[in-house]
């Protein structure tokens, strides 16, 4: 006979079972009630809750690092090129094309980032998009040519095609449904974060001289990518990508890390396995992702055009082009001092950055759909006011005072919608077979029409004017509106799997929500089984 402080079923010697909800203090045997029970089972969940809230968060950030070298690379270019062209005695179409390269080029990576992810996973993935980049960011840097500084170009364009790509996903991947959202709108943080460092280190250095102060610049650039070394210690690889592998345990205890709920987990990983299964058909098995990309079924197709279309709106409504040449954009609004033009830049990227922060917090909760109307609308506006200042007024402070205004406004816009939600809805609506290949082919639509607007956008506004190429640019942001309007759906609160039942139903891309409910039942019943 003996006393047991955390029983499992014995009698104690007062003929209470010591069972879970009947434990006693030994300091003063009284048994405490229901009521602190559930005090403590309350509390611990909220302490699970808590970290692993943090733990997805530090995945998040870490998988968003890739993308600080793309928005710096944006933000420093815009000044550097001023002092590039000054060292190296290039022309204005070769400024254009070093400028625009890096978006064409980065296609490449994308293209290829896909099938790696599929392949190493997605997270070497991330650590390769790294290694490249700072290979093209070294020899940028020490170039002593155009031709040498284009060959750095190129291998920079490849490491950011690899990143942009697989960030997106790899946090969708993780990320619970009800914060995935808010967590795949980091990677667009960390580019606006990105630009602000390019634009305040542009305005640091522009004192030096000129054969050194755009290489300090772009040597700047490369130290982001050494803290992605650190983050593969830290971050786990995707489940998605583990159960395709087979690895089911391993994703079983990455979903344990990345749910607060030990139920969720199962139904989490139940869908994963379900779609997996799919995936992996036999009606499947002779048909090769890319073959079935080229010659898609209805929903596939579907899937395609709202994400290859809503990629191509970001980027040939302007964005690049104003980030890019704004101190070209300022200058013809009357700024002729290079300091103050590069300094008043430093206020773009504060916009940018702040703005990104309103689309943190309300993508999970007003939802997609609404934050893109809303920017493009904005946008709208703003790439049409600022077409109209600058036809209507000249020069002058008046109109410097109104430039500085619709440009901020323009990428504050963007930056609360069509920056961000873009890539949340890329990653968010292919299915897990296709998710990797089909992203990269939206980051290859969106690389190229970025590319097109950066290379074209100087000998563009010489034949119709900057007020023109605005006009240009507001009318693309209105086809915009009526894009979203008619082929984005809603995707807040759904999990990856309900999102690619939601394109499957034949009616359309708004599925009800019983047969979202069906669909969950389904995946309860079979998480039931299980256990």
């Amino acid at each position: 006979m003996g006393f047991q402080e955390n029983g499992n079923g014995e009698m104690g010697l007062s003929g209470i079972p010591l069972g879970a909800k009947n434990k006693y203090k030994r300091m003063n045997n009284e048994l405490p009630n229901d009521g602190d029970d559930d005090v403590i089972t309350q509390q611990q969940q909220r302490e699970r809750r808590d970290s692993t809230r943090k733990y997805v968060i530090a995945c998040a950030i870490f998988a968003s690092l890739n993308n600080v070298l793309l928005g710096y690379d944006v933000g420093v270019m815009s000044g550097a090129v001023i002092f590039v062209k000054e060292d190296l005695n290039i022309t204005e179409v070769q400024v254009e094309i070093l400028v625009g390269i890096l978006s064409i080029i980065s296609l490449l990576g994308s293209l290829g980032g896909g099938r790696t992810s599929d392949i190493i996973g997605r997270k070497w993935t991330m650590a390769l998009a790294a290694v490249v980049f700072q290979s093209g960011g070294l020899t940028m840097t020490l170039a002593p040519s155009y031709t040498v500084l284009m060959i750095g170009r190129f291998l920079a364009g490849i490491g950011i095609g690899f990143g942009v790509m697989i960030s997106p996903i790899y946090i969708a991947e993780i990320s619970p449904n009800v914060d995935r959202g808010s967590l795949t709108t980091f990677p667009e943080i960390f580019i606006n974060v990105g630009i602000l460092l390019g634009y305040v280190s542009n305005y640091a250095f522009s004192g030096l001289p000129a054969h050194i102060s755009w290489r300090i610049m772009l040597a700047v650039g490369v130290l982001p990518s050494l803290f992605i070394g650190f983050a593969l210690f830290v971050i786990p690889e995707s489940p998605r990508w583990l159960v395709m592998q087979n690895r089911i345990d391993e994703a079983r205890l990455v979903l344990a890390k990345t749910n607060d709920n030990d139920k969720e987990v199962e139904e989490r990983l139940a869908e994963i396995q379900h779609a997996a299964g799919i995936a992996n058909s036999d009606k499947y098995e002779d048909k090769p992702v890319w073959r079935e990309l080229l010659i898609p079924p209805p929903a596939l197709r579907r899937m395609l055009i709202t994400g290859l279309g809503i990629q191509c709106f970001q980027q040939i409504s302007g964005i690049d082009a104003t980030v890019y040449y704004s101190p070209e954009i300022l200058e013809a609004a009357g700024i002729k001092d290079k300091s103050k033009l590069l300094g008043d830049t430093v206020a773009v990227g504060i916009t940018k950055t702040v703005f990104i922060l309103v689309a943190i917090i309300l993508i999970d909760k007003l939802g997609r759909r609404p934050l893109l109307l809303i920017s493009t609308i904005g946008m709208t506006v703003c790439l049409f006011s600022m077409g109209a200042t600058l036809a209507l007024f000249g020069q002058g402070p008046f109109v410097i005072a109104l430039a500085i205004l619709f440009v901020c406004g323009n990428v504050a816009f963007f930056s609360v919608g069509l920056g961000p939600v873009c890539w949340v809805i890329t990653s968010e609506i292919f299915p897990l077979r296709v998710r990797a290949q089909a992203s990269a082919l939206g980051a290859v639509a969106n690389r190229v029409c970025s590319g097109l607007v950066a290379m074209s956008f100087l000998s563009v506004a010489r034949a119709i004017t900057f007020a023109g190429t605005f006009f240009v640019f507001s009318a693309i942001s209105a086809l915009a509106i009526v894009f979203v309007y008619m082929l984005v759906p809603e995707t807040k609160g759904k999990s990856l799997e309900q999102i690619e039942m939601m394109f499957q139903n034949e009616h359309g891309i708004q599925v009800s929500e019983t047969e979202l409910g069906d669909v969950e039942q389904l995946v309860q019943n079979k998480t039931d089984s299980m256990n």
